[in-house]
């Protein structure tokens, strides 16, 4: 029997990390061998609690280790009025009995990355902080990682935080920089992708009735977020993570990519972190990202069915 995939998730979970997070846990071709963790949607202390009760609650063995709390230079931002207060709506879920690890994200990348040299998938579904760091106090991490999946950007400059910028990469755009700098080639799922590929909410809804229990939590947490969703983009519901954790899963069902130099805005008055795309490339810089433009709706509503369903 092949050997599952080792799977490393950096994540801020937040109810989009939640779905992607149920969409790896769901994939028996790839175990999860850890959770760092940062801060972003919401503050650390909830993130981090929010790994833990997902972690738990789907009785998956994987560690989860405390990243970063705040931006390396910017001032600290959340989503929680997307997200909620505790990132998980506020619906009041009970703590979980797990606790975190001691040692600390940046650190945990850095030993799974030799623990699993050459094998190792890094999906990143928030902010680049632990990354940025793990890469400055070691610069051949990139070296060791098979392959580097980001949510984050927007290569159409139409943010989702700012005009031009998105979430995760304007949070902390210095370490979004030192990534893209450190890795020769990263595959990117930005905001743009998002919209692109965005779900039914009838579909959904008929999902999260399937009364198993990874439907019943997925429900609760994103009653409110889909209710502010709703009032805002109508029949559409947008899931930026899951569509990154479904080509990290399912890299084959990419029907269009492109490969260009991708830089990050770290001065502009207006255009601070944004995700700057050498579409014409007239720089002559190396394409250091690989940008995902269609992947196949069947296999990505596929993937998100059986995580909510399948119980």
């Amino acid at each position: 029997m092949t050997r599952p995939v080792p799977l490393l998730i950096d994540t801020d979970p937040g109810v989009d990390d939640a779905l992607a997070l149920l969409l790896a846990f769901n994939d028996e071709s790839h175990e999860t061998v850890g959770l760092s963790i940062t801060a972003g949607n919401v503050g650390l202390d909830y993130t981090l609690a929010n790994a833990l009760k997902l972690v738990e609650y789907c009785n998956v063995n994987a560690p989860v280790f405390p990243g970063a709390a705040a931006p390396l230079v910017a001032p600290l931002t959340d989503a929680s009025a997307i997200h909620g207060k505790d990132g998980f709506g506020d619906v009041g879920l009970a703590p979980a009995e797990r606790s975190a690890e001691q040692e600390h994200a940046a650190r945990a990348i850095i030993r799974l990355s030799q623990e699993y040299e050459g094998e190792l998938l890094l999906v990143a579904l928030g902010p680049l902080t632990n990354l940025a760091l793990a890469v400055k106090l070691d610069p051949q991490l990139p070296q060791r990682i098979r392959r580097l999946v980001v949510m984050g950007g927007a290569v159409a400059a139409r943010g989702n935080i700012t005009p031009a910028a998105e979430f995760n990469i304007a949070w902390d755009p210095e370490a979004a920089h030192i990534v893209f700098s450190a890795f020769r080639k990263l595959d990117l799922v930005d905001w743009q992708a998002t919209m692109d590929h965005a779900l039914p909410v009838a579909e959904l809804d008929d999902w999260l009735a399937s009364g198993t229990s990874e439907a019943d939590f997925y429900e609760a947490i994103s009653r409110n977020s889909r209710r502010w969703s709703a009032d805002r983009r109508g029949p559409l519901w947008f899931s930026a993570d899951a569509l990154a954790m479904a080509w990290a899963l399912q890299p084959e069902a990419a029907l269009e990519t492109a490969e260009r130099p991708i830089g990050i805005e770290l001065t502009g008055q207006h255009t601070r972190g944004a995700t700057v795309v050498d579409w014409q490339q007239q720089t002559g810089a190396a394409a250091n990202v690989r940008i995902l433009r269609r992947f196949d709706p069947e296999v990505f509503k596929g993937l998100i069915r059986a995580a909510l369903t399948a119980g």
